[in-house]
């Protein structure tokens, strides 16, 4: 599914460079929710940045569905992370003029093949499936945190992405609220997809089929 190969990644700085990730090789399989835990600065963002295609890496190799990322430009990535990556960040980032369903449809609206009735009605389907039915037609300001993260899972789904990647999730979240996108995630992981959560919050290891932690560089499983 997301297969990593000697993987290396640093920071030059005026004084100095600076190693963030190094030679790491690991792969992520499908039907499974992973947990990457650790400290703020060890690495984790950097890590979940380059498996998103959004930030290059110095050396090794990422493959995707056995397709070697490194060689493609950067529209080819960009039509990878639109088909085969859903992005969840602790910001939400919805667009505050858009009703809910509207903004589920905004990744899809890169997909050629559906017309905008049926874009409609796969965001309705989608914000079903995360429990906010009768909240299609509220703005982000009508909605509670909790509301506005399972919008934001929703267009994540919008193009069927086989990998999920979530940023801190929970981060922005009261107990009740987190526990509900955690338990969405894991049902995620099990319907023929691989979940990456990154997160400092020790709640969402329950929730993981495999647990690593980024230390001395290395991603390691806990």
């Amino acid at each position: 599914m997301l297969k990593l190969e000697n993987v290396s990644k640093s920071y030059i700085t005026k004084e100095k460079k600076v190693e963030v990730l190094k030679n790491i090789s690991y792969e992520f399989k499908k039907n499974k929710v992973y947990c990457i835990i650790g400290k703020s600065g060890a690495g984790k963002s950097t890590l979940i940045e380059i498996l998103g295609l959004l930030l290059d890496y110095d050396t090794g190799k990422i493959f995707i569905n056995d397709k070697d990322v490194k060689a493609k430009t950067e529209n080819e990535k960009a039509r990878i992370r639109n088909k085969e990556i859903g992005f969840i960040f602790q910001s939400y980032y919805l667009n505050p003029f858009m009703k809910a369903y509207e903004n589920v449809m905004l990744p899809m609206y890169l997909n050629k093949k559906m017309t905008k009735k049926e874009m409609k009605e796969k965001a309705y389907k989608l914000l079903r499936l995360v429990g906010l039915e009768n909240r299609e037609t509220h703005f982000p300001k009508e909605l509670s945190g909790g509301e506005q993260q399972r919008v934001a899972i929703a267009r994540a789904l919008g193009n069927e992405p086989h990998v999920i990647l979530a940023d801190e999730p929970t981060g922005a979240l009261d107990l009740e609220n987190a526990e509900h996108i955690l338990s969405i995630l894991k049902l995620l992981g099990q319907n023929n997809r691989c979940v990456i959560i990154v997160s400092h919050d020790d709640r969402v290891k329950k929730y993981a089929d495999v647990v690593l932690t980024i230390k001395n560089h290395q991603l390691i499983e806990v």
